[in-house]
């Protein structure tokens, strides 16, 4: 039996229980929004591996909620992560404190969306590609998973933009 909840009880649990389908709905940005459905279909190219990329970017857009989203932000996101998720978690790997096999299946979805966000788009500011992984892995992972995600992420951030001003 998988340990793991499916992406379907994880990110498509009743209305009332679903953090994409909150009143708080209206406040979430289309980037955020993109930003949770590509860590959705990281999750879910994690838990199944025979699905092609463009299978589970399908999945994830027959969702209602995706029309809110930014479609150009969600495809640069989940495919760059999943088409580099190897070499991404080469340079992850070495500033876990566990092996990568234990990683929470969420916050490991969450660390390649932002590694990718951090390597490929530099007009965002990286604050904010930490800010919005922070905020996804509050609603979606574990407890404690965001702290875990900050800490990877602002090491992360250092070799990946050495010439950013520092984070405060």
């Amino acid at each position: 039996m998988n340990a793991h909840p499916t992406a379907a009880t994880l990110f498509r649990q009743p209305q009332t229980h679903n953090p994409i389908h909150r009143k708080s709905d209206i406040m979430i940005t289309p980037r955020r929004r993109a930003r949770q459905f590509a860590v959705q279909a990281l999750y879910q190219a994690q838990l199944n591996t025979d699905a092609s990329a463009d299978a589970v970017a399908r999945h994830v857009r027959d969702n209602d909620l995706f029309a809110k989203a930014d479609e150009a932000l969600f495809s640069t996101l989940f495919f760059g992560a999943h088409s580099n998720r190897a070499a991404y978690m080469a340079e992850i790997r070495p500033l876990l404190d566990r092996d990568e096999n234990d990683l929470n299946p969420v916050e490991k979805a969450v660390l390649l969306m932002a590694y990718h966000e951090l390597a490929a788009m530099p007009e965002t500011p990286y604050p904010v590609i930490i800010n919005e992984a922070i905020e996804i892995t509050k609603t979606y992972g574990g407890t404690d998973g965001y702290k875990f995600v900050n800490g990877i992420l602002d090491k992360l951030a250092a070799q990946l933009r050495p010439n950013d001003p520092p984070r405060r």
